[in-house]
C-alpha cells in the first residue's frame, strides 16, 4: 500500500464510528438471517463498505480509502474483499467477524482494479479483472488468499476492459464481461480513447489452463455496446447487462443471456420504456429461485426484469438512482435495491410493486450483495 493510500484508510477508520459485532451474533438478531453488504458513501463524505440486515437497518461499517465498487464474499470464512472503482489500485479485506484487522491489497505495477472480484469455491484464490493499461488488455489477477493476498499470476481476459465476472462453472470457468473500452489512468482512468474501434466481447476462461476458451461478441452493428455486469441463473445461463456508448438517439437491447455452447441472445425493453433506461445498465442480479433476471438502470431510475426460461419482459419499477440489486430475504422471486439516494427497498418483479424498507444517511453505490 502507498502511504498516502494508508493515510486515507487510518482517516476513514478514525472517522466511523460503527463497528462490526460478532457474524453469529449478527446473523442471529436478523429476522431471516440474511445480511448484505454495499459500498456506500457517508454524510461526513468518507467511503466504506455498510452491511445491513434485512429490515436495511446498518449494522456496521468498514472504512474504504476511497470510493469503492463491488464485494467479492467468501462464505467459509466470512471474508469480504471490497474494491476500488476503476481506475483504483486498492482493494480492502475484511473479514465478518472482526478477528482480524482488515488488509489493504495492493494492485500490481502497471494495474488498476475493475470494481470486481470473486473467490474460488475453497476461498483459496481471490481473481480480480484488472487493466494491464500499457499493453491495452484486460487481465485477470490471481491473489493467494492464504498468503497475505500475495499477487501470484495473471491471465488474460481476451479483450478490453474487462468488469465484471462470474462463475459458470465453480473452481473452473469464469464469465468475463470485457466491456471494450480502453483507459488509462494518464487520460483520467474513466474517458474511453477507442469509441470509434470498441471490440466488446464476452469470454469463458478456464482458470486452470490460464486460458480464454471461447470468445462471443454481439455483432458488427452493435459495436458500441458494451457488456459489463453480470449473474448466472437456475439453469447455468449468464445473463448480461450493457452500456451503449454510440448515438444516444440509438436504444439498442441493453440485456442479454449467454447459454455457453451458443452466441449470446438480446432481450430489448418495450418501446415505451426503452428509452426510461438512458442506454446504461449499472448492475444484474438473479433472483433465488433461479427464475428471473433483474437489471438496474440508475441513471433513468429505472429497475426491470425478464423471466430467464422464456425471456419474457417482466415489467419495470421507479427506484430514484437505484442500482445495487440483490436476492431479497423471504421470497425466492423479489429482490432489494439499494440507490444513490440511501433508500432501500423491495421489488418482486410480476408481482407487488417496489416497496422502500429503509432510508439512510448513506449513499449506496453500484453494487449490493447478499452475504447470508
Amino acid at each position: 500500500m502507498t502511504v498516502a493510500t494508508r493515510r486515507r484508510f487510518l482517516a476513514a477508520a478514525a472517522g466511523l464510528g460503527l463497528t462490526l459485532v460478532g457474524a453469529r451474533r449478527l446473523h442471529a438478531e436478523t429476522a431471516t438471517g440474511c445480511l448484505y453488504a454495499n459500498c456506500v458513501m457517508t454524510r461526513e463524505g468518507s467511503y466504506a463498505v455498510a452491511v445491513f440486515d434485512d429490515a436495511g437497518a446498518i449494522r456496521a461499517l468498514h472504512p474504504l480509502p476511497g470510493r469503492g465498487h463491488d464485494v467479492a464474499f467468501e462464505p467459509g470464512r466470512g471474508l469480504c474483499v471490497a474494491f476500488a472503482r476503476r481506475p483504483g489500485t486498492f482493494a480492502v479485506a475484511f473479514d465478518l467477524v472482526g478477528a482480524r484487522a482488515p488488509e489493504v491489497i495492493a494492485a500490481a505495477p502497471g494495474r488498476h482494479f475493475f470494481g470486481h472480484g470473486v473467490f474460488t469455491p475453497d476461498g483459496a484464490l481471490l481473481y480480480a479483472t484488472e487493466n494491464d493499461f500499457a499493453a491495452g488488455r484486460g487481465v485477470v489477477g490471481v491473489y493467494d488468499v492464504r498468503d497475505g493476498w500475495r499477487r501470484i499470476g495473471e491471465m488474460p481476459t481476451g479483450g478490453i476492459g474487462p468488469h465484471e465476472l462470474v462463475w459458470t462453472e465453480p473452481g473452473r470457468t469464469l464469465a468475463v464481461a470485457n466491456g471494450g473500452v480502453d483507459t488509462t489512468p494518464e487520460a483520467g482512468g474513466r474517458t474511453a480513447l477507442n469509441i470509434a474501434d470498441m471490440e466488446a466481447s464476452l469470454t469463458l476462461v478456464d482458470v486452470g489452463a490460464g486460458r480464454v476458451v471461447s470468445t462471443h461478441r454481439l455483432g458488427a452493428d452493435l459495436a458500441q455496446l458494451s457488456p459489463r455486469h453480470l449473474a448466472v441463473d437456475g439453469r447455468g445461463a449468464v445473463w448480461f447487462g450493457s452500456q451503449h456508448f454510440g448515438d444516444p438517439t440509438e436504444l439498442p437491447p441493453l440485456a442479454g443471456r449467454l447459454v455457453p455452447g451458443r452466441e449470446p441472445e438480446l432481450f430489448a425493453l418495450p418501446e415505451e420504456d426503452a428509452p426510461r433506461a438512458k442506454n446504461y445498465v449499472g448492475s444484474v442480479a438473479v433472483t433465488a429461485d433461479g427464475g428471473t433476471a433483474v437489471f438496474s438502470a440508475p441513471k433513468g431510475s429505472l429497475v426491470f426484469a425478464f423471466d430467464t426460461a422464456a425471456g419474457a419482459f417482466l415489467g419495470t419499477a421507479a427506484v430514484s438512482d437505484g442500482c445495487g440489486l440483490a436476492p431479497a430475504p423471504g421470497h425466492d422471486a423479489a429482490v432489494f435495491v439499494s440507490a444513490g439516494t440511501g433508500r432501500i427497498g423491495c421489488w418482486h418483479p410480476g408481482g407487488a410493486d417496489y416497496a422502500p424498507i429503509a432510508g439512510e444517511a448513506l449513499a449506496f453505490d453500484n453494487h449490493l450483495v447478499r452475504l447470508v
